[in-house]
């Protein structure tokens, strides 16, 4: 024979099922075709709402973590040998406080671990970005109940450290093996004073954070009026980051009044389109960093493996999260009157499609109140409700593929499960008792 088939055998099944799949579309489906627009719409909402306002910031983050931030201080307070209670609170704290979605934690996690921290802190960090915020807490409470908003703010601060002291323990060997390679050769940001490194870090989370600042839709006053100004804000946080560049970073003064030009005349050009200043701010920086010698060209090149690595998994995982389940309010392949059936009462079943459900839908920060608003409104338990809150901010199909890329597919497994039957049980413990 020509062939080994013994060895030829899986790529032969995977043709085989290709074509199978091809042969078999349902293309005069209505459903079906409504799904593959809804896919595609969702991508086009996700690169317009989120690229470039969330997910390329986080990038530059990512990038300049591995950069500007020494491994010495990263194991120090986060890595396997620090002190737990230090290393969780760091890890939960600093998530909670950037108000993100699931997928733009995932440069920064990738950042931090990458850069010697440990697993259980990283996980923490992780889970703890995207699930407690503080705006969402308090607008849970206020209009899904008091009940839902306080069990929220205990179970996601008590899921941030559960979940990563477990992964530590069940890969503690891994990680003490880790813990002692050798550190990766880098700039390390080598004599410069903290103040510094910490304004230029702040500087760049607050950017992120204005940028994305989304109004509070149950008019919190001081909420809005940031909201009102955020691109005032955003503006000046750019302006103070772009000195802090020239100042300590040694970016040519003339290489910032000229990118300051550029952003300038896209804001008076087009008032109306804030992201398109801001688009032309972050890619002409990226363009700056690409062409310079030494730190800033290293985080330029951290930040470049980031995308590499991120940017496609995340757009092919929105595309099948809408593909699958839509967008809120519209139909994918799954019809959503299955899961808004299947999530009434409080049994554990509920429980767990609801934790499931919520595990692989995409939420953008704040949307799942809405969402369960009227899942609540079409008979959703406050048990399921609870499930769905813990799991579905913190994680999502498109996180899934990109922390596979980044921890491999075991932990990302283990990972996932963890805060499914987690969800799972604390709904439905809370359901039992405050149903």
């Amino acid at each position: 024979m020509s062939a080994d088939w013994t060895s030829e055998r899986r790529p032969l099944l995977i043709l085989a099922a290709a074509f199978a799949a091809a042969y078999l579309l349902p293309t005069d489906s209505a459903r079906f075709q409504g799904a593959v627009m809804e896919g595609l719409h969702l991508v086009k909402w996700y690169a317009q709402e989120h690229m470039a306002l969330c997910v390329v910031p986080a990038l530059f983050i990512a990038g300049a973590i591995g950069v500007f931030v020494s491994q010495g201080a990263v194991m120090r307070y986060l890595g396997a040998g620090a002190n737990r209670v230090v290393a969780y609170g760091v890890a939960s704290v600093s998530g909670s406080v950037l108000a993100v979605c699931s997928c733009t934690v995932l440069p920064l996690f990738a950042g931090i671990y990458k850069r010697g921290a440990g697993l259980g802190p990283a996980a923490a960090f992780l889970y703890a970005g995207p699930a407690i915020n503080v705006l969402a807490i308090i607008l849970t409470a206020r209009i899904l109940g008091l009940e839902l908003g306080v069990a929220r703010t205990v179970g996601a601060v008590g899921f941030s450290v559960v979940v990563g002291l477990i992964m530590h323990l069940i890969y503690r060997r891994e990680e003490a093996a880790r813990a002692a390679e050798p550190a990766p050769a880098t700039a390390d940001g080598a004599g410069r004073p903290l103040h510094q490194t910490l304004a230029f870090f702040a500087a760049m989370i607050a950017i992120l954070v204005f940028a994305n600042w989304a109004p509070s839709k149950a008019a919190v006053g001081w909420w809005d009026a940031i909201h009102a100004a955020k691109w005032l804000i955003t503006a000046g946080l750019g302006a103070a980051f772009g000195l802090m560049l020239v100042r300590w970073y040694g970016l040519a003064w003339w290489k910032l009044a000229a990118l300051a030009a550029a952003v300038a005349g896209a804001a008076a050009l087009r008032p109306d389109l804030h992201e398109l200043a801001f688009s032309i701010a972050t890619l002409g920086l990226g363009w700056i960093a690409s062409r310079s010698d030494g730190e800033m060209g290293e985080w330029f090149d951290q930040t470049w493996g980031f995308a590499k690595q991120i940017i496609p998994l995340l757009l092919g995982g929105v595309l099948v999260a809408g593909l699958l389940l839509g967008r809120p309010g519209h139909e994918g392949l799954i019809p959503s009157e299955w899961i808004a059936g299947a999530v009434g009462g409080n049994s554990l079943l509920a429980n767990f499609i609801a934790a499931l459900a919520g595990a692989f839908m995409y939420f953008a920060t704040l949307t799942e109140i809405p969402i369960l608003q009227g899942l609540m409104g079409s008979g959703m338990g406050k048990g399921p409700a609870l499930a769905l809150l813990l799991a579905g901010p913190a994680l999502s199909l498109p996180s899934m593929l990109v922390l596979r890329s980044i921890m491999g597919t075991q932990k990302t497994v283990v990972f996932t499960a963890l805060v499914v039957v987690m969800a799972t049980l604390t709904g439905w413990i809370f359901g039992a008792v405050w149903g």
